[in-house]
């Protein structure tokens, strides 16, 4: 599966459905695409679909008294404002993603090319929902709050079967989440029952943008996902939600996190110019204890090893007893590579690294 649509992507979801604004929610779009651009990362914009019709049952609709359907009333929108926003978070570069909460919200996410489908934490054993998202063939993301370890299994069996690529977000559903809350120690846990998938973490903290991003990212996620909001209208901001400058901060983070963590760690690490340079002057060069004619083989008492290695000088790492010099070599002059009979001085590669190192 190609899950590198995934890798180090960051989703910013419009929160509470942007309150149902088609004005506020291009606003949300355009300020946090600015950040985007600015900070040169890659970014889905996330929105939530409804079919707010069918999704509440018609004896409920009146219940004002029951938050969450008040809530879904309050910020129900048509199927051409969810297209408005779509358009929107294409022309502003960033990869179009939806929520659908229902079957018939999988149908808008086709109709409208939405590029990634999110399975939200409350959905991950609605196998009629879960189902449906399969038939479009997009790419998944799964937030695993609340989840039941079967619950994921399967579900990850499921796409496997199918060979639809999905990421597997770590995620705590406490809106918002303390420090003490995180679990971040589950992306370790993940990323060795999952090795095939790309592990990520999904948060609503609110106390800061930098810890918790620095070490999901050493521990391996490569896919985060906070809720996004601004300020605007005199609506007040929830407090899992990140203003624009605090997913600034969050991005700069991230990219100090990747500098710090290097390349890989499934391979060796690759040794910097710089380092090897370091180290290389404080490696000892081999010195003449006397004067040293040419045809004589090296013994222990020929020589001493002492800084700074000069360049093109054999090192303690190349000595070898019994070396023939092939000329004379004053006292407390280095032994250079040219100056001996020896294996290195056969191997080009070898020989250029002594030539090019040292004083």
């Amino acid at each position: 599966m190609n899950r590198d649509i995934f890798e180090d992507l960051f989703v910013l979801e419009l929160a509470n459905n942007h309150w149902g604004s088609v004005e506020r929610g291009l606003k949300i779009i355009t300020a946090f695409s600015r950040i985007v651009r600015f900070n040169n990362v890659r970014a889905a914009i996330k929105l939530q679909f409804r079919d707010v019709d069918r999704f509440i049952h018609r004896d409920f609709r009146d219940r004002s008294d029951i938050r969450y359907i008040k809530k879904t009333l309050d910020t129900r929108m048509r199927a051409e404002q969810y297209g408005e926003l779509v358009d929107a978070t294409r022309k502003a570069g960033c990869v179009t993603m939806a929520s659908p909460f229902d079957e018939a919200s999988v149908d808008l996410c086709q109709e409208l090319g939405v590029q990634i489908v999110k399975i939200a934490s409350s959905d991950g054993n609605d196998w009629v929902l879960i189902e449906k998202i399969a038939t479009t063939r997009k790419p998944v993301v799964v937030s695993t709050g609340g989840f039941s370890l079967k619950d994921l299994d399967d579900l990850v069996t499921f796409f496997g079967n199918r060979n639809i690529p999905l990421a597997i977000n770590h995620c705590v559903s406490l809106y918002p989440s303390e420090n003490g809350d995180l679990q971040l120690n589950q992306i370790d846990f993940l990323r060795r029952r999952y090795p095939n998938h790309t592990i990520g973490f999904s948060t609503h903290e609110y106390r800061d943008w930098t810890g918790s991003i620095t070490i999901a990212y050493a521990k391996g996620a490569r896919t985060f996902e906070r809720h996004i909001d601004i300020e605007d209208g005199g609506i007040p901001v929830s407090p899992y939600c990140s203003l624009p400058e605090q997913v600034d901060t969050w991005f700069k983070a991230w990219k100090a996190a990747k500098e710090m963590c290097g390349p890989s760690g499934e391979t060796w690490k690759v040794c910097s110019r710089a380092e090897i340079e370091y180290l290389d002057a404080l490696v000892r060069g081999v010195y003449a204890a006397r004067d040293i004619p040419a045809g004589h083989a090296l013994q222990d008492e020929d020589i001493y090893l002492a800084i700074p290695l000069q360049r093109g000088q054999i090192s303690c790492r190349e000595l070898m007893r019994g070396e023939v010099v092939m000329r004379d070599v004053p006292a407390h002059q280095p032994i250079r590579i040219d100056d001996i009979d020896s294996p290195y001085a056969t191997n080009d590669d070898l020989k250029r690294l002594i030539l090019e190192r040292g004083l």
